[in-house]
């Protein structure tokens, strides 16, 4: 994606992204370039991770896992954008849950868009796990460090350094295309 690219943190919408079934590494790559589909100009991803299952039912694969940073269409709303996401997942052949935290081939999670605090029946934002979770502290510190979500004190980077989580997150190595 883009490198020493820069948007004022106000103006981004996060996205966590997770795969456990499937080709996960190419899951995730096909569902980042549709995420770019609606950002005003480049995205930025983090790099890929792989991570123990959180609260996950026994014996489910490890994940992996990013975090995509984009400029939310003009107009667009966190509900509607929550909407894409959904059907996205839909598309890479998530079905309606059977169990909780079970095995899927795409999860996306809104982490936080622009600057909105929300806590409606459908969508609470910031993403009200988003600074417990390894899996997305990780990405989300390595693209925006100096950053913070929205109502944190803290950084992301110290958000991740401050974390106490039995979580195991492996930076994974790239792939040749």
């Amino acid at each position: 994606m883009c490198s020493g690219w820069s948007k004022a943190a106000s103006e981004l919408a996060i996205v966590a992204l997770g795969s456990n079934l499937g080709d996960s590494v190419q899951i995730i790559e096909a569902a980042s370039e549709r995420l770019a589909d609606v950002s005003e100009g480049a995205i930025l991803r983090a790099s890929f991770w792989k991570s123990t299952p959180v609260d996950c039912p026994p014996g489910s694969p490890d994940f992996v896992n990013t975090v995509v940073a984009l400029k939310p269409l003009r107009g667009e709303t966190a509900e509607h954008f929550l909407e894409f996401l959904q059907a996205l997942e839909k598309e890479f052949g998530r079905r309606p849950k059977q169990v909780l935290n079970e095995s899927r081939p795409l999860d996306l999670d809104l982490i936080s868009f622009r600057s909105e605090i929300l806590n409606t029946p459908r969508l609470i934002l910031p993403h009200p796990r988003a600074h417990l979770r390894r899996f997305v502290l990780q990405p989300l510190a390595e693209i925006l460090p100096e950053e913070k979500l929205p109502g944190q004190e803290k950084k992301n980077s110290e958000l991740l350094e401050d974390l106490n989580s039995p979580e195991v997150v492996t930076k994974l190595e790239r792939r040749a295309p």
